[in-house]
């Protein structure tokens, strides 16, 4: 069996993506070199030559063009899909940033979907840039679904123990109750069981986290976790699911963080972000500085595997040489582990 291939997209080029996909390929570069792993990277050339510049770092990767972009070969490769080398101001959202950012997608997308690779790891992008390039999406799941055909795909945010996944994500809060269905809970429970079993844990207890304060307080703060969320839980029960809930959103996670669960079904965007993002960003306290950026986005539901980084484009230091590249590294280990299995 030949090693796994992973593509990594840079993201935004504006952004601190091709900083952390270079330091990213060269941490990993001995594994690379003893055939272990192979990696695809692909954006603009440009900006990577750039980054691999100020960062000191050798160019290992070799540039494929033409068919050779379709087929990669074992090792390190990239794959340009800023041929013209746009003008992207470093640290802003542009259409050109935006364009190179949708265009690596699509071709990660493609190369996973032929089997020319075993996985995707996609850098950050910015939502605003995407927009202005003509490519109207709120995010990397949905433009992800719509270029591989897939619908009700699922967000999972993963951290140590911590593994998170989502009902709704890119809509208005107010939008949300009306995305709580007994359809949604049970595809969305679904597919973390399924991403448990890959990872290979025996045990599997989900938790449903509550829609509103205390599951609503016998009905005093809303009834959705009543006649919905429950309802659904002892159905999915009585198809051999090990879930619980709904368990108030305020405890959820400490019970997460204790392994009393698997994981956790949010139902909100930010509900399941915020603890993720709490455990997994250090800060310098002197300095208020961030030191490393840990935890991996993975969308289930797709016809491939995708992993992802789970921070943003961070405009504010990109071109200073201090973004840590951990989250893209977990993020490949991850896509690394899921291909595997």
């Amino acid at each position: 069996m030949r090693q796994p291939r992973i593509a990594i997209t840079s993201g935004d080029p504006a952004g601190i993506g091709p900083e952390i996909m270079a330091r990213a390929a060269e941490v990993l570069w001995p594994r690379i070199s003893a055939g272990e792993l192979s990696l695809v990277l692909v954006g603009s050339a440009a900006a990577h030559s750039r980054s691999l510049a100020a960062l000191g770092l050798h160019d290992r990767a070799r540039l494929l063009t033409g068919s050779a972009a379709h087929e990669p070969q074992p090792g390190l490769t990239f794959i340009d899909v800023d041929p013209m080398q746009a003008d992207v101001p470093t640290g802003q959202s542009t259409a050109a940033g935006g364009k190179i950012a949708y265009d690596a997608i699509a071709a990660a997308v493609k190369l996973a979907s032929s089997g020319a690779a075993d996985a995707i790891c996609t850098g950050p992008i910015s939502k605003e840039a995407l927009n202005l390039a003509g490519h109207h999406y709120s995010g990397h799941t949905e433009l992800l679904a719509d270029l591989t055909d897939a619908r009700d795909s699922v967000m999972l945010l993963a951290h140590g123990n911590m593994r998170v996944s989502h009902v709704t994500t890119h809509i208005a809060l107010q939008d949300v109750p009306g995305r709580v269905t007994p359809q949604r809970i049970s595809r969305v429970v679904a597919l973390t069981d399924g991403a448990l079993r890959t990872l290979g844990l025996e045990r599997r207890k989900i938790a449903i986290a509550a829609l509103n304060p205390h599951a609503g307080e016998g009905g005093l703060f809303g009834r959705q976790d009543i006649d919905i969320v429950e309802p659904t839980i002892r159905a999915l029960r009585d198809e051999g699911f090990d879930v619980e809930g709904p368990v108030p959103g305020d405890t959820v996670f400490v019970k997460l963080r204790a392994r009393q669960f698997d994981a956790v079904v949010a139902m909100y965007h930010d509900q399941g972000h915020i603890p993720v993002k709490l455990l997994g960003f250090s800060v310098d306290e002197k300095t208020g500085r961030w030191e490393a950026l840990s935890g991996v986005n993975v969308t289930l539901g797709l016809p491939i595997i995708r992993t992802s980084v789970d921070h943003g484009t961070a405009f504010d230091i990109a071109g200073r040489g201090i973004a840590s590249e951990t989250s893209l590294i977990e993020a490949v280990e991850l896509a690394v582990a899921m291909s595997r299995a």
